[in-house]
């Protein structure tokens, strides 16, 4: 009678094990990919191309600029500037479609130009968090001239 006790204990402990690998790597699969990873699929930059771009107005790839609040991601569609902070750049980039992405992985950002001596200090630090954030996902930076 122990026997038979002790293998069915043993069973239920087997099978809770199992339960809980089998949920845990459901999870796991069920978790959307980095968007570091979503971003490098995308081709590499093909600098070629971005140096043949002189107006900026042609630009087709996602464009940045650099705020003493954050960063904002230009929405060419429809002229419209998407604020984010830092820590949103990388997960907004990525959920962009592919074809947002003509010249292959490369942004072209700015500072804002209209700002207080304060505020330099602080979009000189948000340039600083950005370029490095873009840096490790390998995204290159065409750096603009604030106009």
């Amino acid at each position: 009678m122990i026997g038979k006790s002790v293998r069915i204990g043993v069973s239920a402990v087997v099978l809770a094990g199992i339960s809980l690998v089998a949920c845990s790597s459901h999870e796991d699969a069920a978790k959307p990919p980095a968007p570091e990873v979503v971003l490098q699929a995308i081709p590499a930059a093909d600098q070629a191309q971005v140096e043949r771009i002189r107006d900026m107005k042609n630009w087709r790839n996602p464009y940045l600029i650099v705020r003493p609040d954050g960063v904002a991601l230009l929405d060419a569609a429809d002229s419209a500037e998407i604020r984010l902070k830092p820590a949103e750049l990388l997960p907004a980039l990525a959920a962009l479609p592919a074809s947002n992405w003509p010249y292959g992985r490369v942004v072209a950002a700015t500072e804002n130009a209209k700002a207080s001596a304060q505020d330099q200090v602080e979009i000189r630090r948000n340039r600083g968090i950005v370029g490095g954030m873009l840096q490790g996902a390998h995204v290159a930076i065409k750096w603009v001239p604030s106009s």
